[in-house]
């Protein structure tokens, strides 16, 4: 690019977009780039502090903040994401369908190596709905070196899928209420609503609910009977603790399940259990769901429903973050709980 002074700059063509900050209160672009220099936009131009533009130069071998930021943005981008047109230099991906918000780490880092690049994003694993922002990416300067933007964009489709929004399986989903008390109609049943809005939220194919007294043969054919309805999912609630009578545990081992944790490093929600039987996922409720309107449950619910598979060496690096901070308005999942 070469510099000219604005008297000069008539019949010029910005080659960037010029953002003014006027005592009225605007902030914005002002001029864009492609415009045209007139006579009368000299006065506007001194006005916003700009006593210089810059033009192009034939065979600088530079790329535009604008075709920079694209030309990332497109190579990142998997499904579930669509990106604005850029403004002062920048592109904004959001979300165009709801769903889990899933980043390639690795490959992020290396793009934000490359000089001038900046991409930022939302926490990975997140839940996201359709419209929400979830990355803004550019460079730092007005134009970068066309190697630059080959080496950006290389590396975005060697990790391709950078960013993506996987949707939400509609699985079949069942819910085991544990407990005497509840069995007998000592007390009444709190978990059943909860749950069933906890699985509408996701457009779970609900199976129903079923109440189980504290014993292990009617809790083990409560389990057996959704899994001949072609169960993905399965709830079981009450029974969770480390009392010896509470059961549910113990029902979901004797399936033969492959156990992926018994107990998680995050409070609210310690004592949620996962364990893997064929392609069903056996979930035990910690007793926290009840009163708590985020726990550990909340925090794996988006990745049940995207289809991830979760591993036990995930669950280990959750201490880190897994520590909910209660606050007096719930945040999640805009705060720290599970960001480790």
């Amino acid at each position: 690019m070469r510099k000219i002074p604005v008297e000069q700059a008539v019949g010029h063509t910005l080659c960037h977009d010029m953002t003014a900050i006027l005592d009225s209160g605007f902030k914005g672009v002002k001029f864009k780039r492609g415009h045209v220099i007139t006579e009368a936009d000299i006065p506007e131009l001194l006005n916003i502090g700009k006593s210089h533009i810059f033009v192009w130069e034939p065979g600088a071998d530079e790329v535009h903040e604008d075709d920079a930021a694209i030309a990332v943005a497109d190579a990142m981008c998997g499904p579930g994401l669509s990106r604005s047109e850029p403004s002062e230099g920048k592109v904004t991906i959001t979300a165009s369908a709801r769903g889990l918000f899933c980043i390639n780490s690795e490959a992020l880092k290396k793009i934000n190596l490359v000089e001038d690049y900046t991409v930022a994003t939302r926490p990975g694993l997140l839940p996201v709905e359709t419209g929400e922002k979830v990355c803004g990416a550019r460079i730092i300067p007005l134009v970068t070196k066309r190697a630059n933007v080959e080496k950006a964009v290389e590396l975005a489709r060697e990790g391709y899928p950078v960013l993506s929004v996987l949707p939400y399986k509609p699985l079949r989903a069942g819910v085991i209420v544990t407990g005497s008390e509840v069995y007998y109609g000592r007390i009444e049943d709190k978990f059943i609503p909860i749950m069933s809005k906890k699985l509408a939220y996701y457009g779970a194919e609900q199976l129903g609910s079923v109440k189980c007294p504290d014993e292990l043969p009617t809790i083990s054919a409560a389990i057996d009977g959704f899994l001949r309805r072609g169960a993905e999912l399965i709830l079981l609630t009450g029974g969770m603790s480390v009392d010896p009578d509470d059961l549910t545990p113990t029902a979901i081992r004797n399936t033969g399940a492959r156990v992926v944790a018994q107990g998680v490093p995050m409070q609210p929600g310690n004592m949620l259990m996962l364990a893997y039987l064929g392609q069903t996922l056996l979930v035990g409720v910690p007793g926290a769901s009840m009163h708590s309107k985020t726990t550990a449950l909340d925090y794996f619910l988006p990745r049940i429903f995207a289809g991830l598979e979760i591993r036990k060496e995930d669950i280990a690096g959750l201490g880190e973050g897994g520590l909910c901070a209660v606050c007096s308005e719930c945040a999640f999942p805009n705060c720290t709980f599970g960001r480790s």
